[in-house]
């Protein structure tokens, strides 16, 4: 039996293009009985700024053959097969490696990625004119178990302000899911372990003021009940969902860009593939003047260097980066052994 097939015309910058969807019925969300046609639709209908936050850099597909709750793989190679209009461009890994990672330009573009059953749009923080130096400066407040979007809501402006008194704008966005990202605009005059190093600073400041609400601890198990600062996620080839991309969640959520005014009294689970559209016809895009002044992390680096001088040193990388220069055992606290690492005096 034939597979059921449609066909989307998909405007873009060289005229309308034809993209083939199959299965378009297939239930890519069971909860709320939204297809994969609509999801194609969707990507669609929010083009302009989901091209604007992701396109033009590379990006990882988190694709979903059966849907969410089922099996998932990232995709960051063209596949063989990929159309002309799914671009590419050679990144270098965090191993060294080099390698073409898929790039998006246009809404075909999109669209074909939810053919391949892409849910999830990971972007990276810089731009194929210079994949080594990021354009943005992204914070992760990730909540811990006994927090939610309610404590993030909280502390993100608190957070604003260090990243102001840096001489940075900030630019919230819901996570999708319990958190909020804040991106800064910045020039791309620095490479991914600067930037990392930044929001670093910018965290360790942001938790000497709310301590009790706030912690850079990379192991779990001295977090407690409050908000994290992954500072890991401003590494190279590391990523969160992009703005206006749809997270694999059982309520369609998506990652959805904020004014600060609305930040007290939103509700981040009414962001879904089903409302988000309307949102934009009815109030804009609060992101549309994202990027048209970029700041400088100068200022970060400065403080980065001054904890260095009080004692404050490198902290852990994800398993599977290389050992770093100065970097803390990556074993968790409870299972050091002090006479393998011995505490500096």
């Amino acid at each position: 039996m034939a597979t059921e097939r449609i066909t989307l015309t998909v405007p873009g910058p060289h005229g309308d293009r034809e993209v083939g969807v199959s299965n378009p019925n297939r239930v890519i969300w069971p909860k709320q009985g939204i297809t994969k046609q609509e999801l194609a639709e969707y990507v669609v209908a929010v083009s302009g700024p989901f091209l604007a936050a992701n396109g033009d850099r590379p990006v990882s597909l988190e694709r979903f053959p059966e849907g969410v709750g089922g099996e998932s793989f990232f995709s960051k190679n063209p596949p063989k097969g990929a159309p002309a209009f799914v671009e590419a461009v050679t990144v270098t890994y965090n191993s060294g490696r080099r390698h073409p990672q898929l790039v998006l330009t246009e809404a075909a573009a999109a669209v074909w990625a939810v053919q391949m059953n892409t849910i999830v749009f990971h972007p990276w923080a810089s731009l194929t004119s210079n994949t080594d130096n990021p354009v943005e400066l992204r914070i992760d407040l990730d909540p811990q178990p006994g927090t939610g979007f309610a404590e993030a809501a909280a502390v993100a402006p608190a957070l604003r302000d260090v990243l102001a008194e840096a001489g940075l704008e900030a630019w919230i966005k819901t996570s999708g899911s319990r958190g909020i990202h804040v991106f800064c605009p910045i020039e791309p005059t620095h490479e991914f372990l600067d930037v990392r190093h930044a929001v670093i600073a910018a965290g360790r400041e942001l938790e000497r003021r709310l301590p009790d609400k706030v912690t850079m601890n990379w192991w779990k198990e001295e977090r407690g009940e409050r908000m994290f600062i992954d500072f890991n996620q401003a590494n190279r080839d590391r990523t969160m969902a992009g703005a206006y991309s749809p997270r694999a969640l059982p309520g369609a959520t998506v990652s959805t860009p904020l004014s600060w005014d609305e930040l007290d009294a939103v509700d981040p689970a009414s962001f879904t593939v089903r409302s988000v559209p309307q949102r934009l016809a009815d109030t804009g895009d609060p992101w549309a003047e994202f990027g048209a002044a970029p700041g400088r992390i100068d200022a970060l680096l400065d403080w980065w260097r001054r904890d260095l001088e009080n004692g404050l040193g490198e902290l852990p990388f994800p398993p599977e980066f290389p050992k770093m220069p100065g970097e803390p055992p990556r074993v968790q606290p409870s299972r050091i052994n002090p006479e393998n690492w011995p505490k500096p005096e």
